[in-house]
């Protein structure tokens, strides 16, 4: 597959998507399983529709580096537990206090407080790079932050799950170090890239297309408001150039990556 070749990748995603739901559901007890209340929260937000974006890194490294995608799923289901407990998490009252989550309302409006928290509690597996960045987040609240200092936040959120995606899928292949050490400069890039595309569709996207609220950033420093829109459109494709540049040793065997970082670039939601 070419990376110019949309309709492969849109084939890859449809079938990487499926797997991996069907991975994450088979990992939750069903619904029923007592407690009740509990498992009901934990698997809301888990399997709301998505992109399964970090999932489907794990399995397009693996399977780039010749790994078998069957021993790649635990740890894609186990990037997008992770995933969902830091949404659930971020949305709380404390947090962000938002109100929708991919088009559908936040876990705390649905089950309350207390069970999403324990719900993000039950699906949250060591995830201190990620836990350490949110921190960093919430105290930078109503002050202005440095470039270095927001991308150091945004490294340890965001880019922290890329990373670990990319690692744990050439893990799985057996991959030599020097290949981990390139995906994970990919992932490195992809994420910020991720975070800046977020922090322009919260500055101007329709939460009827994103699935979610819109302006809950205006009291932190984000990427759109230090660098204006255009330099964060700027900086975002220089770090999908970075991102691409990263997988150069792969050859072809990275189109799907390659096309992975295209569609950061290009996403509306």
């Amino acid at each position: 597959m070419t990376r110019g070749d949309g309709s492969e990748l849109s084939a890859y995603l449809a079938l990487g998507r499926r797997l991996v739901d069907d991975a994450l559901d088979r990992s939750l007890p069903p619904l029923g399983t007592p407690p009740p209340a509990l498992h009901a929260a934990m698997r809301y937000t888990l399997l709301l529709p998505g992109k399964r974006l970090r999932g489907v890194l794990v399995l397009a490294s693996c399977e780039m580096l010749k790994g078998d995608r069957e021993d790649a799923l635990p740890l894609a289901a186990a990037i997008e537990m992770v995933h969902a407990a830091s949404l659930i998490l971020d949305d709380l009252p404390s947090m962000d206090d938002a109100t929708l989550r991919r088009g559908r309302p936040t876990l705390h409006k649905v089950a309350g407080e207390a069970n999403a928290i324990l719900a993000a509690v039950g699906l949250l597996n060591a995830a201190f790079g990620l836990v350490g960045g949110q921190v960093v987040d919430l105290e930078s609240t109503g002050r202005r932050l440095e470039l270095e200092s927001l991308e150091y936040i945004h490294a340890h959120k965001t880019g922290a799950l890329f990373i670990a995606a990319t690692e744990l899928g050439a893990l799985a292949a057996g991959a030599r170090e020097r290949d981990v050490e390139a995906l994970s400069r990919f992932a490195k890039n992809l994420g910020l890239a991720f975070q800046i595309t977020d922090d322009l569709l919260d500055y101007s996207g329709n939460p009827e297309t994103t699935g979610k609220d819109a302006g809950l950033d205006r009291d932190r420093t984000t990427f759109v408001n230090l660098c204006g829109i255009d330099g964060a459109r700027r900086l975002a494709e220089e770090l999908v150039a970075a991102a691409v540049a990263a997988l150069e040793p792969f050859g072809k065997r990275a189109s799907v990556l390659a096309g992975l970082a295209e569609m950061v670039r290009e996403r509306d939601r």
